[in-house]
């Protein structure tokens, strides 16, 4: 069977099965070599309720070869990086089958979100904090699939993260100390993740001693 055909027939596969939650795009009807995929955060876990984006291209030689997957909904998980949205999952590496579809893959991402790996990391940044703070962990997840994956009501993508006034109030960061960071070249996301996972909510006057150095160092880490 050509690529093409086998394309085609996935596509029609995951048309035909809507209960499974899973949906396939093709982004230009003249190249079927990239798709963007769908699926829901799965219940019961951090992603609940929000809908996930994931970027497909296929291989010349696809099904013998993966397809390569990145998540294009921003993600906060020890095994899909919070910066690039590349995932680290066996299936799309060296265990990939021919026997495996799109859709297959998709629903192992689905998976992925609901038993995270944080031993064989792609951030291993967020692995350290799920590791060491569980509770953590799970808010700032949570947080993420409300302003990227329109959780709970939440509008994904820049619209919602567009709103620091909101992140500032609901989690008691000092807006100032935030902006101070942001001088020296670090992004807001980035300072009000490590910020919200270190328990800092200031520096400067009135802060906890050492506070500004600490974050520093997290934020070079």
């Amino acid at each position: 069977m050509s690529r093409a055909r086998r394309i085609a027939k996935e596509l029609q596969a995951v048309q035909d099965d809507p209960q499974a939650g899973i949906d396939l795009e093709v982004i230009n009807d003249a190249d079927i070599s990239h798709l963007k995929g769908y699926f829901d955060g799965p219940s019961g876990t951090p992603y609940e309720g929000g809908r996930y984006q994931v970027d497909i291209e296929i291989p010349q030689d696809y099904p013998f070869k993966p397809p390569k997957m990145k998540f294009d909904t921003k993600v906060y998980h020890p095994n899909i990086s919070s910066q690039t949205g590349a995932i680290c999952l066996d299936i799309l590496k060296d265990k990939w089958s021919p026997v495996l579809t799109l859709k297959a893959s998709l629903i192992s991402l689905q998976s992925l979100l609901t038993t995270p790996e944080p031993t064989n990391p792609q951030d291993a940044e967020v692995a350290k904090h799920y590791l060491s703070d569980r509770k953590g962990f799970d808010n700032t997840a949570k947080y993420w699939a409300k302003v990227y994956a329109g959780a709970d009501g939440g509008a994904s993508g820049t619209a919602a993260a567009s709103k620091p006034v909101d992140v500032f109030e609901q989690y008691g960061i000092d807006r100032e100390s935030v902006k101070a960071i942001e001088n020296m070249g670090f992004t807001q996301e980035r300072i009000i993740e490590v910020m919200r996972r270190t328990g800092i909510k200031k520096i400067g006057p009135g802060a906890q001693e050492g506070a500004e150095d600490r974050l520093l160092e997290e934020l070079l880490k």
